[in-house]
């Protein structure tokens, strides 16, 4: 069973290989956890997958191989549908539950007129000898006691692991969909490098303990600066026009970032890069900043990312006095030329989806001049395109 469970997640694209099978076997052989599919869901993905991004892959998959198991009949046919689980049964009863149960006419007895009980059952039952239910004394149930008896449900609880997995709260997570804020900063962690600065605020445990026993025992508090992320990053976002119907994914995008980089920088442009480019939009005709300025200012060690669906006329791109905002005495070529000439890592992040991206000249053309580094604005985009500035 385990064997197809194993190749339903990947068919679902979870990346699970033999090491993360056998780790799943060996937990089951040690009965990390037994008689619980509740249990066994949380294990399991714990096992198989090492990536919280196929979460809702894993869901899915989970749900589609073990659907059979949620009703209470085919549970029994699933658990015991071998004689070598039946075996194994046996072997954790003591002689005198052995003999126990063989006063009911033996497991195979027991397990017959458990299901035709079932059947007979038409509601819930609490108390009493005979039907299945909780808290009686009856061999079938739950919650009650009977020194014979087969329990229904797992835990006495009556939990189902369906609930889990039906509800797929990591459906958001899917490296195949656009991102809230909480992913979008799970995928800017792989552009990370840690320094640490500013005051001393933070308990080196190490040092301390370290001092502590150099001062035969008495107490030597170390404190050092707090981590923080040390990349260094220059954002520019395409506002107006046809980014209008993305202004919520750029927000998502741009708050997720003031988090996760300690050393952010921000502008704003239109359609593409020219000559200036301004932070605050209701001034933008009045307070613009000159690039050359910003060029000469943040050092090269600065990553840079373009977020803008680049859709626009080719000459906004390739001509002087392209730009439908003002003359521009150069192209915006040139000035992206310029920009990557100071700059070694710069990505643009697209909110266009990937498929759409060959009936726009202009996408090609940017992604020609950024040599491939565009990426979607996806979990997945986000992760090749923090991959990338990263190395």
């Amino acid at each position: 069973m385990l064997i197809n469970f194993f190749h339903g997640l990947r068919d679902a694209g979870v990346p699970v290989t033999t090491r993360e099978l056998l780790d799943l076997l060996e937990g089951m052989k040690q009965r990390v956890v037994f008689g619980s599919v509740d249990e066994f869901y949380y294990f399991s993905r714990t096992c198989m997958v090492k990536d919280e991004k196929y979460f809702d892959r894993f869901d899915r998959a989970f749900g589609l191989h073990f659907k059979d198991l949620e009703a209470l009949d085919d549970v029994i046919e699933a658990m015991i549908p071998d004689d070598w689980l039946r075996s194994e049964f046996l072997k954790n009863l003591s002689e005198e539950e052995k003999a126990k149960i063989e006063s009911l006419g033996g497991l195979e007895k027991l397990i017959e007129e458990f299901k035709k009980r079932l059947e007979e059952q038409e509601k819930r039952h609490e108390g009493g000898n005979k039907w299945i239910g909780t808290g009686g004394t009856s061999p079938f149930g739950q919650e009650g006691y009977h020194p014979e008896g087969i329990r229904v449900g797992p835990n006495g609880r009556n939990k189902k692991a369906v609930k889990v997995w039906e509800k797929r709260d990591f459906k958001n997570l899917d490296d195949s969909v656009e991102l809230g804020t909480r992913n979008i900063k799970v995928a800017m962690r792989r552009l990370r490098k840690f320094a640490r600065t500013g005051a001393a605020d933070e308990l080196d445990l190490d040092d301390t303990i370290s001092s502590t026993a150099r001062n035969a025992g008495l107490l030597d508090i170390k404190m050092v600066p707090e981590r923080h992320n040390a990349v260094k990053v220059l954002l520019f976002f395409d506002v107006g026009g046809s980014m209008d119907p993305h202004v919520r994914v750029c927000e998502e995008l741009f708050s997720a970032a003031r988090t996760e980089f300690k050393h952010m920088e921000y502008f704003y442009f239109h359609n593409f890069l020219y000559e200036s480019v301004w932070k605050n939009n209701i001034r933008r005709h009045n307070e613009r900043m000159p690039l050359l300025d910003i060029l000469h200012k943040y050092s090269h060690d600065y990553k840079v990312i373009f977020v803008g669906d680049a859709s626009m006329s080719p000459y906004e791109i390739l001509q002087p006095g392209g730009s439908v905002e003002h003359w521009n005495e150069e192209s915006g070529e040139v000035w992206m030329r310029r920009l990557q000439e100071v700059y070694d890592k710069v990505i643009w992040i697209n909110p266009v989806p990937e498929e759409e991206w060959q009936y726009t000249q202009s996408v090609g053309i940017t992604h020609k001049l950024l040599e491939g580094k565009m990426f979607p604005l996806t979990l997945k985009g986000l992760e090749e395109g923090m991959g990338y500035l990263s190395k």
